[in-house]
């Protein structure tokens, strides 16, 4: 696995993407806005009820050609998600990313903006969930 920090614009990136949500679907705030502009929002309440309900998951949702991993951290979008749940939904992408075939994931300090978790834990769980791939992890920041 290869991880990389890139002072830029997650969205210029030319892989799938991830990022972080809640099981409602709110994406009303942060980097989720722009992901829902995009369409993911859409797509997320046509393929999914909105009693589905969990956290700890990756939905995989693609638009305009770009894959995004949808990573549900937490039930509702004014919750906080634990290291723990978003641990699960990495192993869940790896999982998801492997089967698709998907070589390179961009993604933003993923749980670091609005949801406060601490950089430094964040990273060390990427690269523990990845290290045993072939897969390219670029994290994006402005």
């Amino acid at each position: 696995m290869t991880f990389t920090e890139i002072q830029g614009d997650l969205f210029s990136a030319e892989t799938a993407l991830c990022h972080c949500i809640s099981s409602d679907f709110a994406l009303g705030a942060g980097i989720a806005v722009k992901f829902a502009q995009m369409g993911v929002k859409k797509q997320l309440r046509e393929r999914y009820t909105p009693e589905w309900n969990g956290r700890g998951y990756c939905l995989i949702t693609e638009t305009d050609g770009v894959v995004v991993g949808n990573l549900i951290t937490k039930e509702r979008y004014f919750h906080k998600p634990t290291l723990e749940t978003l641990r699960q939904s990495l192993e869940e992408l790896r999982e998801k990313a492997l089967e698709m075939g998907l070589a390179k994931i961009s993604m933003p300090k993923i749980g670091c903006g609005l949801d406060k978790l601490e950089w430094q834990d964040v990273r060390e769980i990427i690269k523990d969930v990845f290290k045993a791939t072939d897969i390219e992890i670029s994290v994006y920041y402005l």
